[in-house]
Order: C-alpha cells, then structure tokens, then sequence
C-alpha cells in the first residue's frame, strides 16, 4: 500500500522543536544546535529545561576545551538552543520530535495538541522505541506527517538513527527527514513500524534473555557481564546496560514487543517488574541489577549480592604439565596459551603429522607475534620448545591436565575421555573445551567423573581473555579450584557457570544472531541494515550477519539446534533460512559464501 502524499512541500528542516527535555531530548537537541538547526526545547518541567541547556552549555565548553569549537562558534550554538514550558514554543518549526515518557496517553495527548499549533506542512515525529507509530499516526489529523525517528543514547555519540514509517506516511516526509539525519552526520536506517524497530528489536531479547539467567541464578551478574564483554568484545555486559538504559524503561519496550510478537524470549523476565516496583530502576535510582554510589552515578560500590572471597577457598590441584588433545586451531591456539604461561604441553592428535601440522601453526603464531613485537624472538623458542606432539594418548600418562579439543561431536568426545581415562594417572583433570554439548555426558564415559569439568576457551585461544568454567553435578570442589587457578596463571578471566547447553555465552549470543535471520527472512530490513544498526546503535564490533559468515552457518545451526532441543523455547527454533544456507553448502566466510559473497584465496 502506497503512503498518501501530502500537497504542501516540505521545508528545509531547519527550525526543529524537541518536546521532551530528559536526558535523550537534551541529547538530541545538542546534535541539532550543532549542525546549525535552530531549535526550541518544550518541558513541562521548567528545572528540566534548564538541566537541558546546562548540558550544552558543559558539552560546548568540553569542546572548546578539547579544540572542536573556537568561543565565537560556541556562542553560536548556545544561541540556537531556547527553552520554553508551553507546547505552543513549537509553532513555527519545521520539525517537531516528540521524546516524551513511553505511554500512548502522553504521546497522543502531545500529538492532538501539536495538530492545533503547528502550520500544516510541520513534519511530527515520534522518538518511541516500544510503541506504535503507526497508532500515533492514526491519532493524527495529519498522519501522512507523522513519523519515527530513533536516536540512541548518548545521543552526540550514537551515529545510528532509525527512520520508522507507517503505512499512513508520506514518502516526502521519510526522505526530508532521512536527508536531516545524514546533515547531522548520523547514519539512517530506514525501517517499518514494529515494536523494538532493528537495534533495539535484537538488543532487548538478548537483555531479558541476560536478566532471566541471573535471575535462575545460573551466573552471577559479575560472570555475565564479563563473559559478553569478553566474550563478543561488547563494550558493556547486559546487566550493566540494563541499568544504564532503566530497568523500567526495558520492562516497557519488552512488554511492547511480547504483546506484538508473544515471543516468549520477550515475555520481561519476573525480575525486571521487581526491580521497577521496588523503584531499583538502573543508574537513574542508584541502584538497579548493581549499586551505584548516587543517582545517575556510573560508579559501582559493593553491596549485598557483590560476591565475597571465602577466607577458607579449597586448594586446587598441583598442575606443572598439560595435555592438548586435537590439531585444529582451538587446540593448536590452547596450547600455545599455556605453553607461553611456561607449562610443559604434550599436544596429541590422531597421527604424529597432524600434530606436528598444529605444532607448525603455533610457531607461525608465535613468529607474527615476535614480528608484531610482542614477544622476543627467545622468549618464542622457548615457548615452543616446550610443546612435544605425538600421535598418541599414551604420552598424557603424567600430565596433570588434560584439555580436550577435538570435533565438537559427543560421541567422538566421550571415545576420547574413555581413551584418557585409561591413559591419564590418578588425580589428573579431565576438562572439555566443548562449546554447546553437555559435559556430564562427557564425565559419564569416564570412572572418575569428579575429575571431569569444562573448560571452553573462546576462538582465537592466545587472543580471547574468557574463559567459561563449567561444572557438572558430579564435579570435585578441587578440580573447580585448580581450573580457577590454571585461567590466573595463563592470564584468562574465568566465569563460573552450569552445565546447560550455551553455558552463558552461546546462550544469549545465539538467539540473537537467530532473531536477525529472522527479520532478513521476513523482509523487515537488509542484511546491511541490520548490521549497521547493531554496529552504529548497540556498540557491537560486528553485525549479525558478518558474525555468522565468520563463525559458520553451520555451527551456527548446530548450536541453535542444541538450545532449540534443551530449552523446548519456539522461539529458538532455527530460522528456516539458516537451514536453507546450510543445506545449499552456503557456510560463510570459509565457502565463499553466506549472508555475503567473499572473494576465494
């Protein structure tokens, strides 16, 4: 259905209203007195409009300070910016952005007022992230003027804007608008109208996703959030983003979601609605999932759930050598991990020519590194001097650790830990670094499944600092404490977590990646949509979509197909298109082709 057009031409945008003066409008309305807008900021709260020209009246002076702006261009810009506490401020703007509280009531209340104000050709546009615009529209009487216009907190930093439109609005209208957000040096995406839009359509599953984990208290908030910032290289772990965003804030834009989609993964976690009834919501309170040291404080200070060292912790197990079994990248990478902490490393594979092909890997590695500078060239040769391949199990019979890092099938798997628990002596560990299958089905092939734990090192081994930490039911407190103790001395952070498919990473990582594939296989946004979307408004180093053609569409199946089978969730259920790619041999970046084309080596 193709959008009404509206007669009267659309102005320049040059005069922007911004109605709505919290921390978002402020932000929003610097980046227009920056680009040379004028701009009127409208707030019932006449404190809230002042806190708002404080703002930029910090953030110029900071610039000044830093170089950016000389005084006279500072004066200019304060000069573009008045308040005022009526809604009739707004009159005479080309543009007026809504960034009211996320309700229909307020919004609409604003909108009908707007009607009676504005001149007819004004362009009105929405910054919700959770609610309809098209509703809004409707509410209109000029909905071909009514759109969505997304920025992202902060909004100076954040160079994503979602451009949303409804079936009611002119295609005038979009462009005008998408032409300003490119003047203010910003990036548009242009989306229709569904709760959650791209960024915060994928963000927020991924969040609830976060909050009921904690909430099951599978992994502390701590382990959580280290394991998603080392993890996947985001810059902030969910629950602290939680906070930083409102608890209530996410409980509204969830609520939203699982109402249009009745998505369970959006279904708000039973925590965020205690946490915003308590009024623990986020940074704003003070306190939300951590403590701060004030409102709107970003400084966390300990409290009651911060955990605390035992003053009597079981000692771990002695460990002087470790025995690597495989010869892919995983295990040629883990051995050079702990060969450079100084252990010896016996790195054994089917036959004495793989091992030998994962020994030459790993002087490879160490050889760029000395070429990068990291390491000395005698500090290499020592290194790798300490690895001894074989092409049998027999030589880990004196090795106190034995890592496991072969194909990740469990039936190969548990043939490999009845092989060493024949092999290895008494006392030794028996870690797995399996990323998706159980690890009790691991311990259960062997006689000892006290000694057993999982240990999954994230791919490349010598770059990535995480470590998940996995125990089973069965596993021995001093094994847990040993493997604690190995991740210190090879310089890794260690997380603790349960063995269920995913552990934490994999299990929050992969529905999301899932819900993007989903929205390509709808038609809701482009694959390069999407991954600009996540990459410019949620921080991510890399877009969905350039992710999965690195890891793999196949494993990428296979561990969706893992949490589909132990969480019964619908909602994991791998995408169909998925399945299409990896049954048409489209795996990513090692085929040639995934999501995207790549040229051949």
């Amino acid at each position: 259905m193709a959008a009404p057009r509206s007669e009267t031409p659309l102005s320049a945008l040059r005069t922007v209203a911004v109605v709505g003066l919290g921390t978002m409008g402020a932000g929003i309305a610097e980046v227009l007195a920056r680009a040379g807008r004028t701009v009127v900021g409208v707030d019932i709260d006449a404190a809230q409009a002042a806190r708002a020209v404080a703002a930029l009246e910090t953030s110029t002076a900071r610039a000044v300070e830093r170089g950016r702006l000389t005084e006279p261009e500072r004066a200019e810009v304060l000069a573009r910016l008045s308040t005022s506490t009526d809604l009739r401020a707004a009159a005479d703007a080309d543009l007026v952005i809504e960034v009211a509280p996320e309700t229909y009531e307020v919004k609409q209340r604003i909108f009908r007022e707007l009607d009676g104000i504005v001149r007819p050709e004004t362009i009105l546009a929405t910054g919700t992230n959770a609610l309809s615009v098209t509703r809004l529209a409707a509410d209109s009487a000029r909905p071909e003027r009514v759109l969505g216009l997304h920025f992202f907190n902060p909004a100076p930093a954040m160079k994503l804007v979602e451009v949303v439109s409804s079936v009611l609005t002119a295609p005038a209208a979009v462009g005008a608008v998408t032409d300003l957000a490119l003047d203010l040096g910003k990036e548009p995406v242009a989306v229709g109208d569904r709760p959650g839009f791209v960024a915060d359509g994928l963000l927020f599953g991924y969040l609830n996703q976060a909050a009921a984990m904690y909430e099951a208290r599978y992994a502390s908030r701590e382990d959580i959030d280290a394991a998603m910032r080392l993890g996947c290289g985001l810059p902030m772990g969910p629950l602290a983003l939680l906070d930083l965003i409102g608890v209530d804030t996410a409980r509204t834009v969830l609520e939203a979601m699982y109402t249009e989609s009745r998505d369970r993964l959006h279904a708000p976690a039973p925590i965020l609605k205690q946490l915003s009834e308590a009024g623990l919501t986020g940074r704003k309170a003070g306190r939300g999932f951590y403590t701060y040291e004030a409102p709107d404080s970003a400084v966390v200070v300990p409290d009651a759930l911060t955990p605390r060292r035992s003053d009597s912790p079981v000692p771990g197990r002695p460990v002087r050598s470790v025995g690597v079994a495989g010869s892919g990248t995983m295990a040629s990478g883990i051995a050079e991990v702990f060969a450079k902490a100084g252990y010896e490393v016996v790195l054994a594979a089917r036959s004495e020519e793989k091992a030998e092909t994962a020994k030459a890997r790993i002087g490879k590695s160490l050889a760029r590194s000395v070429d990068k500078g990291r390491l000395t060239a005698e500090a290499a040769a020592q290194t790798l001097d300490r690895i001894t391949a074989t092409g049998s199990y027999e030589d880990f019979a004196d090795v106190d650790l034995a890592v496991e890092a072969v194909a990740e099938d469990l039936e190969v798997k548990r043939q490999l830990f009845a092989a060493l628990d024949k092999v290895c002596k008494s006392g030794a560990v028996l870690a797995t670094t399996t990323s998706s299958l159980p690890v009790v089905a691991c311990a259960r092939a062997t006689s000892r499944p006290q000694d057993v734990i999982g240990m999954h090192f994230f791919n490349p081994a010598p770059a990535m600092k995480l470590v998940e930490v996995v125990r089973t039911v069965l596993t021995a407190d001093d094994v847990h404490a040993t493997v604690r103790e190995v991740c210190a001395k090879v310089r890794k952070h260690a997380v603790d977590c349960g063995d269920r498919a995913g552990f934490i990473v994999n299990a929050l990582l992969f529905p999301y990646l899932n819900n993007a594939v989903k929205m390509v296989q709808e038609h809701y946004a482009t694959l390069d949509d999407i991954d600009a979307a996540m990459k410019l408004g949620g921080g991510y180093p890399m877009g969905p979509f350039e992710l999965l053609d690195v890891v793999g569409l196949d494993v990428s199946l296979a561990i969706e197909k893992v949490l589909h089978r132990e969480f019964r969730d619908p909602g994991l259920a791998p995408a169909p298109l998925l399945e299409h790619l990896v049954a048409a041999g489209c795996l990513g970046r090692k085929t040639g082709r995934g999501f995207r084309e790549y040229a051949r080596r």
